[in-house]
């Protein structure tokens, strides 16, 4: 029997989900997805709920994605801005916070560059906190939605195998990505240039690729992953044409393998580094479709965390 509650309070990653709460989450991320398909797409659902997004990185997909996701619920949603606060003055995150917190915020959707910065807020404030991405640590809304993504594809994710292509060592979607992908059943490799691929990764039931066409043919779905320069401190690889040669996922690549992967990609892409624009606009691709399910996943996420499903208008 399905759940009505999440068993947290927080989204700080998918280390605290367990199974039951992601299914949940699917559960309400397709009734979402039925309401954003109406001609009138908004639900009163969180009409008493304020909601601020700090963003202390730049972001656009996944900014906009869960503030179109509070308004389609009827939030009042404020929009911080790192670049023009008093944190540019001396004041410390949490005074920043708690003074956003005064203006009676019932929710925090929170990216910082820091590392766990989301789990010291929780502990902190008394305000419900989702992670939209801490530093190179999690980032659990994309995830979900790429698993639901695969999911809505190719059935159950129960002993699906899904690769992830590319800089895997700076990349906070890798890491949420093998944790949700494993606990709903799936199998999970990295494919990518040996400098990219973490030390000890295999401790968490990873394998490793090192051809990207092996770990294409291995696949029921591909997650590719831009380079991202930067959190680079140095050269991980001599060039990005070398980088295209050796990793790029083009039409020539995947019709050497004999089963096609469903294609996708968290975005935002480069077009002719990691993916070509012919795969990346192909009927193997499913790119538009994780920026459609983004907007309904978080709805889900925040409906959840703020209100009793069971009670849904």
């Amino acid at each position: 029997m399905l759940k009505t509650r999440l068993s947290t309070n927080h989204l700080l990653g998918i280390k605290e989900l367990t199974k039951d709460d992601i299914q949940l989450i699917f559960h309400w991320t397709k009734q979402f997805k039925e309401v954003i398909s109406r001609p009138i797409k908004k639900v009163p659902s969180l009409r008493d709920i304020t909601i601020a997004n700090l963003f202390f990185e730049n972001s656009t997909r996944t900014r906009l994605s869960f503030e179109l996701a509070e308004k389609r619920l009827s939030a009042d949603v404020i929009n911080f801005s790192a670049s023009n606060s008093s944190l540019k003055k001396g004041e410390s995150l949490v005074d920043t916070i708690n003074n956003i917190l005064a203006m009676k915020v019932d929710v925090i959707v929170l990216r910082h560059p820091e590392p766990g910065s989301a789990k010291f807020l929780s502990q902190e404030i008394n305000s419900q906190i989702i992670n939209a991405g801490d530093g190179t640590h999690e980032h659990p809304t994309q995830a979900l939605l790429d698993s639901f993504s695969i999911e809505e594809r190719l059935g159950d994710l129960k002993n699906k195998k899904v690769v992830i292509i590319g800089d895997i060592m700076h990349s906070r979607v890798a890491i949420s990505n093998i944790l949700c992908i494993q606990k709903l059943g799936g199998c999970v490799a990295v494919c990518g240039p040996k400098t990219l691929i973490p030390r000890k990764i295999e401790s968490l039931g990873v394998t490793i690729i090192n051809d990207v066409v092996e770990a294409l043919e291995w696949a029921d779905a591909a997650n590719i992953l831009r380079v991202q320069h930067e959190r680079m401190e140095r050269s991980y690889f001599p060039s990005i044409r070398e980088y295209q040669m050796q990793f790029g996922i083009t039409m020539k690549r995947l019709n050497k393998v004999k089963n096609i992967p469903v294609i996708m990609h968290p975005g935002p892409i480069n077009r002719g580094v990691e993916i070509s624009s012919e795969v990346a606009d192909s009927e193997h691709s499913i790119i538009l479709d994780q920026v459609e399910n983004g907007v309904a996943l978080r709805m889900s996420v925040l409906y959840l965390l703020t209100s009793h499903a069971e009670n849904m208008d």
